[in-house]
């Protein structure tokens, strides 16, 4: 039996992590689900926005499934990103973001990629400080961190079609984008059968929007990664499709990459479906490859049923899409 922590979060958290967990139930009802706050929410009312306890389940559970994250624009005393927090403390340090075209309007044929960003360090280690009217941010790049996360994309890329992009910045950043390149060329060089080739960023996101079908795993660092994944995004639908991995030498977390959506939240018609398909990489990373499956297929025929959110231009309820994957599923 596994077990499986629950964080909603914040904004539309609240409902597509029961949708998901509607789902998880009915696939694997012998696993334990167990339910933990944090984020936004969780900091206003109880002054954290990842509670100790929350971190302790976490840490016990054998993947966590989160939901959204808000994150003020502005300072507030005290607060912490509940995510980049947990990503920080569970040492996931490879962030997976898969982009596969569906049989569906708006999505870009052919495109089939993996982008893997650098999860641990580079401009999001939040070492920020302002001096009246200037503001400098420390940009933290490491040989051993730019060594590891090599290693995952190029293992990624032997299950996939052997093709590695290395994505960076150097050409203007030459020491800590440079460190990078170098770091993960190092690494993919210790992998036999890896076709390997570089993208300044500005040109690699050119090339993605017109001709996404040229790659197959991308790796880069933590800021370019999450422009560029949402990019991705785009290309196969939007965010309401784009699922997620953080993973670890422990732990592993799997969320939508969506945002908290607050003009949408509460009304019942958030998108399910980057959610459901986060489960389906927490099933495959757990075991159940063949689980992860038949919750993609009933996706699908869902979708192609017509059964979709407005984002999708549907009319569908997140409740009437998670209804019709169950209905699929056989529950």
């Amino acid at each position: 039996m596994k077990t499986i922590c629950l964080i909603e979060g914040d904004g539309i958290g609240h409902e597509v992590i029961p949708a998901a967990a509607a789902v998880l139930a009915a696939l694997q009802p012998s696993w334990k689900l167990i339910s933990a706050e944090a984020g936004y929410d969780c900091f206003r009312r109880s002054g954290e926005s990842l509670p100790a306890r929350t971190l302790e389940l976490a840490r016990g559970a054998d993947a966590v499934l989160f939901g959204a994250a808000t994150s003020p624009s502005v300072p507030v005393a005290g607060f912490r990103s509940a995510i980049r927090t947990l990503r920080r403390e569970l040492d996931l340090f490879a962030n997976l973001r898969p982009a596969l075209s569906l049989p569906l309007e708006g999505h870009r044929p052919g495109t089939d990629l993996l982008l893997v960003r650098e999860n641990s360090e580079g401009a999001y280690v939040a070492q920020e400080r302002r001096y009246g009217d200037l503001a400098i941010a420390d940009v933290v790049i490491t040989r051993a961190a730019s060594l590891r996360i090599g290693e995952v994309a190029a293992r990624e890329a032997l299950r996939r079609r052997g093709r590695l992009t290395v994505v960076h910045k150097a050409n203007v950043l030459p020491v800590s984008q440079g460190l990078f390149r170098q770091s993960v060329l190092e690494a993919a060089a210790g992998f036999a059968g890896l076709e390997i080739e570089e993208r300044i960023v500005d040109a690699a996101a050119m090339e993605l929007v017109m001709h996404p079908e040229r790659f197959d795993v991308l790796v880069m660092t933590n800021l370019l990664g999450d422009v560029l994944s949402d990019l991705c995004a785009g290309l196969v639908g939007g965010l309401g499709l784009a699922p997620s991995a953080n993973l670890g030498t422990v732990h592993a977390l799997f969320e939508p990459v969506h945002g908290s959506a607050p003009d949408i939240a509460g009304r019942g018609v958030a998108n399910p479906s980057a959610a459901l398909l986060s489960l389906a990489l927490l099933l495959e990373h757990l075991g159940q490859a063949t689980a992860a499956q038949r919750l993609r297929r009933a996706l699908l025929a869902s979708l192609q049923a017509g059964v979709r959110t407005p984002d999708l231009g549907g009319q569908a309820t997140t409740d009437q899409l998670t209804g019709a994957v169950l209905e699929r599923l056989g529950t």
